[in-house]
C-alpha cells in the first residue's frame, strides 16, 4: 500500500478536493455579482464522518467519557444549495461581494492548511521509513 493510500491521506486529499470545488462555486458567485436574478450558491460543509465512510478513517473511543462519532456515510458527492441571504438587490441578485470574498479567503486558508498538513505528514512518514523527503 502506498503512503497516499493510507486513510489519513485519503481523507486529507478529499478535503482538498472539497476546497477546490467550493472555490469554483464561490468564483461563480463573484462573477455573477451583477447578473439579474442570480442567487449565491455554496457547497455543503465537509464532514469528517462522511469522508471516513468513504476512506476508511475510523474514529474510536478509548475511554467511557469520549463522545462517539455521529453521522452517515455519504455517496462521495457534495451538493450545492442557494445561499438564502437577506440582501437582494432590486434586480433580484442575491450576491454580497463582501461575504463572497470573505468565504473565498477563508477557503484558501483552509485549503493551504490541509495541503501543509498533508505534505508535512508525508515528509514525517518518509523520514521515519529512512527515506529522504
Amino acid at each position: 500500500m502506498g503512503l497516499s493510500a493510507m486513510p489519513l491521506f485519503a481523507a486529507l486529499g478529499e478535503k482538498m478536493q472539497w476546497h477546490q470545488v467550493r472555490q469554483g462555486i464561490l468564483a461563480e458567485n463573484v462573477a455573477n455579482a451583477e447578473t439579474p436574478g442570480y442567487r449565491a450558491r455554496d457547497i455543503e460543509q465537509f464532514s469528517v464522518s462522511e469522508a471516513s465512510g468513504r476512506s476508511s478513517v475510523q474514529l474510536t473511543t478509548t475511554r467511557a467519557g469520549h463522545l462517539a462519532a455521529v453521522g452517515s456515510a455519504g455517496d462521495g458527492r457534495w451538493s450545492t444549495a442557494r445561499d438564502e441571504g437577506f440582501e437582494v438587490t432590486p434586480n433580484g441578485n442575491g450576491v454580497s461581494l463582501e461575504d463572497e470574498m470573505m468565504k473565498v479567503t477563508a477557503n484558501q486558508m483552509d485549503y493551504q492548511t490541509a495541503a501543509t498538513l498533508y505534505t508535512r505528514s508525508m515528509r514525517l512518514i518518509r523520514t521515519a521509513l529512512g527515506r529522504q523527503a
